[in-house]
């Protein structure tokens, strides 16, 4: 049952505050992964028992219709995901993602804007999930970027909810989850998300603490940087500030989720001999390789590899080739802080980027059980 004009604003409060009675035997733990199809790496391949959660990717929305779709191209894959990665481990919840990137943000605000096209997106969705077995629901909206979108985004994860509900309920089963995939800090370029939505209505968020620094146009072309910078001495770009932010905007530590690059971006130095982070650069270079390209780019070219323990980076550099990154010990760090600031866990994108599992494999012994 989706929240319409005609229910009085009473009663949808009141049943707001009874839904959160569900969160009381919710998560105790988030390790978690987004699998996509793109790469070719295969569903029976995940190491599911790495894993609490793991999300498929990406559902579409239809902009006519406002309805969650599974392309032709996915549907296999998409309808057996849940079966194949729990005969490893029987115990992984698996939730559909919707959205994705930038691609679809118009798309996404079109459909927000009324409670119609709202019920038709939020109705689609949960009939996605029951009917391809997902335990849940991921709503990737990168990122409402207007007031107006922020409100709407915020009618949109009530009024899902209260949807979610009211299935629940008729059908017998558990209640789907529900989370959201959110820009690393809670301040958007001076927009505020909707805490207070998000606190009610969703099981967690997941915090994108990377893409911090980049080489594109609009980010950092002219210098390196740390993509997923734990800390930063020079700015509040960091995901350390970033979670700080969230939860002094009002959502607990435990709704947060930290987020984790499988991936890297990479530069042109300008001058082979000035290597460190922040050195001048000169645009993209091996931008947007995954873990195991990046490992493979180290071992060919032999490439320098270094670890910083302040800010909490990793990053390579051969020639005037340089590349930021995550491994091992990077991984590792963010995870013991994010259990040390009572976080519910971690997520990774993405899981067919991890070569061999090996920060996957770092990612839950730092966690441990």
């Amino acid at each position: 049952m989706a929240s319409n004009s005609k229910t009085p604003a009473y009663i949808f409060s009141t049943l707001l505050f009874l839904l959160q009675l569900h969160f009381s035997a919710g998560q105790t733990v988030v390790k978690a992964a987004y699998w996509i199809p793109d790469n070719g790496f295969l569903v029976s391949s995940i190491d599911s028992t790495l894993f609490t959660h793991l999300f498929c990717a990406f559902a579409d929305l239809n902009p006519s219709t406002s309805q969650v779709t599974i392309s032709s191209s996915n549907s296999a894959q998409f309808s057996t995901f849940t079966q194949t990665v729990q005969q490893k481990n029987p115990s992984v919840k698996t939730l559909l993602s919707i959205g994705g990137g930038d691609s679809e943000a118009s798309t996404f605000a079109s459909m927000a804007t009324q409670a119609s096209t709202r019920k038709s997106f939020i109705d689609s969705s949960i009939k996605l999930a029951r009917s391809n077995n997902f335990q849940g629901l991921d709503l990737d909206w990168e990122q409402p970027n207007t007031k107006e979108q922020m409100t709407n985004f915020g009618s949109l994860l009530n009024e899902w909810r209260a949807a979610v509900a009211a299935e629940s309920k008729s059908s017998g089963k558990a209640p789907l989850l529900l989370s959201a995939a959110v820009f690393y800090s809670s301040d958007y370029y001076s927009l505020i998300y909707p805490i207070q939505a998000i606190s009610n209505s969703l099981d967690w968020l997941n915090v994108m603490a990377y893409d911090l620094y980049t080489a594109a146009a609009n980010n950092s072309p002219d210098k390196t940087g740390p993509p997923a910078a734990l800390y930063n001495p020079t700015s509040k770009v960091s995901g350390d500030a970033g979670i700080r932010a969230w939860i002094q905007a009002g959502v607990a530590a435990n709704k947060l989720v930290l987020g984790l690059p499988f991936y890297g971006h990479g530069w042109r130095l300008v001058n082979a001999n000035n290597h460190g982070i922040f050195a001048p650069a000169n645009g993209a270079a091996s931008d947007g390789l995954g873990y195991g390209g990046i490992k493979d780019f180290i071992t060919q070219n032999s490439a320098t590899a270094v670890f910083n323990s302040t800010i909490v980076t990793d990053y390579c550099y051969a020639g005037t080739t340089w590349i930021g990154y995550d491994d091992t010990q990077s991984i590792s760090t963010k995870v013991t802080y994010a259990k040390g600031k009572g976080l519910l866990g971690y997520f990774a994108w993405h899981v067919g980027a991890d070569k061999n599992f090996a920060l996957s494999q770092t990612a839950s012994c730092a966690w441990g059980a």
